[in-house]
């Protein structure tokens, strides 16, 4: 498994459990039991969970007397939105591209005169 930031938030993400204790972590700060209260697992399953999103940034733990209580982090969730807002432009962009130039195809088989260039454009000579 990668070990980049993003590539441990994904890998958190991906497990259901996680994303349920973060939406539960989204509502404030919970101890561990709290948190493990609505789960039919084990407490070390538990732990398992909490720990991978710890790695991955999206929690820290905190003490105090004997609570040890969770909040969540969002800056990790921010880079990971931020990186699949991008993606997801470039390939609207792409798709867009497609669309037109599919469009394009279609006008010039229904016999539609081809667009001329643009001014300024380089045109080929005909032998």
């Amino acid at each position: 498994m990668a070990k980049d930031p993003l590539s441990m938030v994904f890998a958190a993400l991906a497990d259901p459990t996680r994303r349920q204790i973060l939406t539960r972590l989204a509502q404030g700060p919970a101890t561990v039991s709290e948190i493990a209260e609505p789960f039919e697992m084990s407490a070390p399953a538990i732990s398992q969970h909490l720990k991978a999103l710890e790695r991955a940034g999206l929690v820290t733990r905190t003490a105090h007397a004997q609570w040890r209580t969770l909040s969540l982090q969002a800056e990790p969730l921010d880079e990971a939105s931020a990186w699949v807002e991008k993606h997801r432009r470039e390939w609207n962009e792409r798709l867009d591209a497609l669309d037109a130039h599919l469009a394009s195809m279609k006008t010039e088989a229904a016999g539609a005169p081809t667009p001329r260039p643009a001014p300024n454009t380089p045109q080929e000579e005909s032998p």
